[in-house]
């Protein structure tokens, strides 16, 4: 299954595909072999990792106990397994090193080596090999861990709707008529959140391109006359359907009621 996961994901990179699926920064840093950090640790540990920084930050003279008294910790890290937390040591002799504050930070750098290396091993092996099946090559080694997530997530700034109507096309609709200058009217009103919601109504993701609008082709398809039906969309083809709706309050909505009542396929 993660060789699968590692393959659509690829494959979205490999084919320019947004793929909104919100993995944590640091696998696109594992998969171009950069070291992760407590900061990466924290993006989806958050708890684990503030108390790893108050082991770090903490100072015996002002607080009044040293690390040995106070953390009681030894190098063994612990992860939950079917429902079971179970203990590993750091290193060889874990359980009978005691954490003190000269090593310290040995230990907290073990610790996220665990979480974001040993523990998911065997996962991330696979989820990478079938990442690499489809983009083997030299060309992602120009990319950062930012840039790759860039590159498979899309953007998430903020929508510049000037530039969707420039990369629009449509059928059975001219660009001058009245229902087409409603729906870009009601997309220019609404606050960024329903924008994006009717960005994911339309292409199944609320982010554009990494390269930017210009790289979208969207497409508003006229359905006939003015109907008590919502629009439709066709996710694959980043095409919205629209009925010849009368006014602004009814185009807004019909937009409103088909983004309320939509679902796709669930990846988030």
């Amino acid at each position: 299954e993660f060789y699968l996961v590692g393959v659509v994901v690829g494959l979205a990179c490999y084919n320019a595909a947004t793929l909104d699926v919100p993995l944590p920064q640091a696998v696109y840093k594992k998969l171009l072999h950069e070291p992760v950090t407590l900061a990466d640790l924290a993006v989806f540990r958050p708890a684990l990792a503030r108390g790893l920084r108050l082991l770090l930050e903490y100072e015996e003279m002002e607080e009044g106990g040293t690390v040995e008294d106070v953390f009681c910790r030894t190098f063994v890290g612990e992860i939950e397994e079917w429902g079971e937390v179970r203990e590993v040591e750091l290193m060889e002799g874990g359980a009978e090193r005691v954490v003190t504050r000269e090593n310290r930070e040995e230990f907290v750098r073990l610790y996220t080596s665990f979480h974001l290396e040993s523990s998911i091993s065997s996962q991330f092996s696979a989820f990478s090999a079938g990442f690499t099946e489809v983009t083997s090559g030299n060309s992602l080694s120009l990319f950062k861990g930012e840039e790759l997530e860039l590159l498979v997530r899309g953007s998430d700034e903020q929508l510049d709707v000037e530039q969707l109507k420039g990369v629009t096309v449509y059928q059975g609709w001219s660009e001058e008529d009245e229902t087409v200058q409603l729906f870009w009217h009601v997309f220019t009103l609404f606050p960024p959140t329903s924008q994006r919601l009717l960005l994911s109504f339309i292409t199944g993701s609320d982010r554009i391109p990494a390269t930017g609008s210009s790289a979208l082709t969207l497409k508003i398809t006229n359905m006939g006359p003015d109907s008590g039906r919502w629009p439709t969309s066709h996710t694959c083809f980043n095409e919205i359907c629209l009925y010849r709706y009368r006014s602004e309050e009814r185009m807004r909505s019909m937009l409103e009621g088909a983004m309320r009542e939509s679902e796709g396929f669930g990846l988030k």
